[in-house]
């Protein structure tokens, strides 16, 4: 009882609990995990939409007029090539070519961004950017006075159209839009993080619960459930979206992680001599997704074995939209080809498996009204 005293909670937290949500802890927060059950809650957001509270994630302010400068010398992308009004995933990387932490960049001006960074995360971004950071650059970690939402699934458009935060209905894949409700201060992006289309409403935690129940509200038609976290990782596995702590960490590289495509090395940055380095050579291990031909479900830490070990699993789960067991993990190059078998050691059972192209999920054509 005393450990979950210590945890912390969302501004939404009493209403996950009135609604019967299992609360578990994620990222230093009492969380809610599911509603109902993981399928049910995945599966609702694959055909209608799905709300999700994720007011554990940190915000981070970083402006001034070294602020974009300051920016592309921590980050492996350029968020000088983007303009305002923009959203950018990036990554900060240690010297040796490291993941510090995936994040995503909310650029408001060229003075001005917001950082969304992992839960778990939020003070050891906040010590890694404090110990680079510049004299002409202002950093403030915003976490505690930002509550997050997500609207995610095919209905989350029209969704938020019926709502008086509809202006960012009209936004573009990765952007960002900035305006008042109520006296209150909002800012909508458009991004997503299990495979569909989506909406992300920051505001502060004291208008939070209103937002929650106009979201509600508006939904209720579309067939708009709350989701919990149980759900939002099935999700994420099934797009190929990777969770930092899982997927990636300090040891693990952007090229190994199949990210390469955030780096931009025509820039200097934090990282980039190791990281060009290992362009020129290559990996010595790559992240792939594979489905089980046995039954039983991959998880964190499962070694996959050919005729000795190969690799280990990352990330693993019951796939509710394809009723199959599927995973990802690193293997070593020679057995990350599409097609490829070998075994996912589980409980002392070593079963077989395939390489198979990812994401395993793709989002569907867009839907219009009900």
């Amino acid at each position: 009882m005393q450990m979950t005293e210590q945890l912390k909670k969302t501004s939404l937290y009493d209403i996950h609990v009135k609604l019967g949500a299992k609360m578990a802890e994620f990222g230093g927060f009492l969380m809610p995990i599911q509603y109902t059950n993981i399928t049910e809650e995945h599966l609702v957001t694959r055909n209608a939409a799905g709300l999700f509270d994720l007011s554990h994630m940190g915000e981070f302010l970083i402006e001034g007029k070294g602020a974009e400068a300051f920016l592309s010398r921590i980050v492996t992308g350029d968020p000088r090539s983007t303009s305002d009004g923009k959203t950018l995933y990036t990554l900060f990387c240690n010297e040796k070519g490291g993941v510090v932490d995936d994040i995503i960049i909310y650029r408001m001006s060229r003075d001005r961004f917001m950082l969304v960074v992992n839960a778990s995360n939020i003070q050891k971004d906040d010590e890694w950017i404090a110990s680079h950071l510049d004299e002409d650059v202002r950093f403030e970690n915003l976490s505690d006075t930002i509550a997050l939402l997500a609207l995610q699934g095919p209905f989350a458009e029209p969704i938020l159209r019926k709502t008086p935060f509809h202006e960012g209905s009209d936004l573009k894949r990765n952007s960002l839009v900035e305006f008042e409700v109520k006296g209150e201060r909002i800012l909508i992006s458009r991004t997503g993080y299990t495979g569909e289309d989506g909406f992300e409403i920051y505001g502060s935690p004291q208008f939070s619960l209103e937002v929650w129940e106009i979201l509600t509200q508006a939904g209720r038609s579309f067939g708009l459930k709350p989701v919990g976290l149980g759900a939002r990782d099935t999700l994420r596995i099934e797009a190929r979206l990777p969770l930092y702590g899982h997927d990636l960490d300090d040891e693990t590289t952007p090229f190994e992680a199949g990210l390469g495509w955030t780096i931009t090395l025509q820039k200097d940055f934090i990282g980039k001599e190791a990281l060009t380095r290992q362009k020129a050579e290559g990996v010595k291990r790559k992240w792939v997704g594979f489905e089980m031909l046995e039954q039983g479900i991959p998880r964190q830490g499962c070694v996959i074995w050919k005729d000795r070990p190969v690799g280990r699993v990352t990330s693993g789960t019951y796939s509710p939209s394809f009723k199959k067991n599927i995973g990802l993990g690193y293997v070593i190059p020679e057995v990350s080809r599409i097609g490829t078998e070998f075994f996912i050691e589980i409980r002392d059972r070593k079963l077989r498996a395939r390489v198979v192209e990812t994401p395993f999920y793709r989002m569907k054509p867009k839907l219009t009204e009900r």
